[in-house]
């Protein structure tokens, strides 16, 4: 792999967050976001594909990576739309291209909603979580929901944080979770993702707290439907072929969005542009350049 990007900060909300910068000045935007208790280093490979035809971003979301954590632990997806829109308008000048997995597809895509005019295309990753468990976590009472989430965060708090024995348990831990990456993969990752404690054990970056996106004031399904129905762009859903995701096409979810495609990723899970990168990117070229 060439040389590695440089790293950078910048203020949202009163919070440090970091981000990553691959390219160069004067080329076609691109921004990165990654996934739940990710990070920005998540997208080395396919960074370093792209940044001779792409200034590529990649971001740390708060409580990620080096990104700080939010005090109260708000991680809402509005709070987290508010950071890619002050990270677009300190460093972005013209309309971006974003490259989103998982929860930050959903986020990039709820962005692209909000800010249409920001946008100019879009490659999401499992970004799109099936209808039915959007709809069952609004099935309660919203009292319920607060009461819920509330004892959930408060049992939460009294949990440490988990302590792996040493950098190579925690890279168990990394293939673990996802069985298609390679030993290297998985060291890269862990490198990037893992700090080390004062006692010696090794813990991940992400703040606990950000296993909760959303919550009962997060965006409900009506709203995140109708942000997706106001995006101007061309949008790539993306999906592995083994990923527990149900395909987007089949269940509705894609006829949500004016101007999608779809691609599917044979051998790869939820993370298809770790588990077959070549796949992954043949896709993503044949819809940049069309």
């Amino acid at each position: 792999m060439n040389a590695g990007p440089t790293s950078h900060f910048y203020t949202s909300q009163r919070l440090r967050l970091h981000y990553v910068d691959w390219g160069t000045d004067g080329l076609e935007p691109l921004l990165m976001i990654h996934g739940g208790r990710d990070h920005c280093r998540n997208w080395d490979w396919v960074a370093a594909r792209m940044r001779e035809r792409y200034h590529v971003l990649a971001m740390d979301l708060r409580g990620h990576g080096d990104s700080a954590w939010a005090i109260g632990g708000a991680y809402t997806e509005t709070s987290h739309i508010q950071d890619i829109a002050q990270l677009v308008h300190q460093r972005i000048e013209r309309p971006v291209t974003i490259m989103a997995h998982s929860l930050g597809a959903l986020l990039a895509l709820a962005y692209a909603g909000v800010f249409p005019e920001k946008v100019a295309r879009i490659v999401a990753i499992e970004g799109i979580p099936p209808i039915s468990m959007i709809e069952a976590s609004e099935a309660d009472p919203v009292e319920a929901r607060v009461r819920s989430w509330i004892e959930m965060r408060r049992d939460l708090s009294g949990k440490p944080h988990r302590r792996y024995p040493t950098f190579e348990d925690a890279v168990a831990r990394m293939r673990e979770a996802n069985q298609h990456l390679s030993v290297a993969q998985a060291h890269h990752l862990t490198r990037h993702g893992a700090q080390q404690n004062e006692d010696g054990t090794y813990s991940w970056k992400f703040d606990p707290y950000a296993r909760f996106a959303g919550g009962p004031d997060g965006l409900s399904a009506a709203e995140q439907h109708h942000l997706w129905g106001r995006i101007t762009c061309p949008v790539l859903l993306v999906r592995g072929a083994e990923s527990s995701f149900p395909d987007p096409a089949e269940d509705g979810r894609m006829a949500l969005l004016d101007d999608a495609a779809l691609a599917t990723i044979p051998g790869a899970g939820h993370w298809a542009h770790h588990d077959q990168l070549e796949l992954f990117m043949a896709e993503v070229w044949r819809f940049l350049d069309s």
